[in-house]
């Protein structure tokens, strides 16, 4: 079993929580962004809020063994690419979904 954290823009929720259950079901243990379906981009939130879902975000990451990057159509934005960086400075695997979905 492998912890995962979920990372990827969230106009791609529905793939994120796709993957997730099949990937749970594969006995992995899946951590995943919050999500609010009324607050769905980063302009919806104070800059003091963005701050702290991206610190716990961050968190999650740490905890993790990897990351998987839903990177649908290998749209990666510049938030995700940024925990891209931070899990490879802690060494983590990093999993891509268009590497799964083939």
């Amino acid at each position: 079993m492998k912890i995962i954290t979920v990372c990827g823009s969230m106009k791609f929720i529905n793939q994120m929580m796709e993957i997730a259950m099949k990937m749970e079901l594969e006995n992995n243990c899946l951590l995943l962004p919050i999500f609010s379906p009324t607050r769905t981009k980063k302009d919806d939130f104070t800059e003091e809020e963005v701050q702290i879902l991206d610190k716990m975000h961050r968190e999650r990451i740490k905890l993790s063994d990897a990351i998987l990057v839903v990177n649908v159509n290998g749209y990666i934005g510049s938030s995700t690419k940024s925990e891209i960086e931070f899990a490879k400075s802690l060494n983590k695997e990093i999993i891509y979904y268009t590497d799964l979905v083939k």
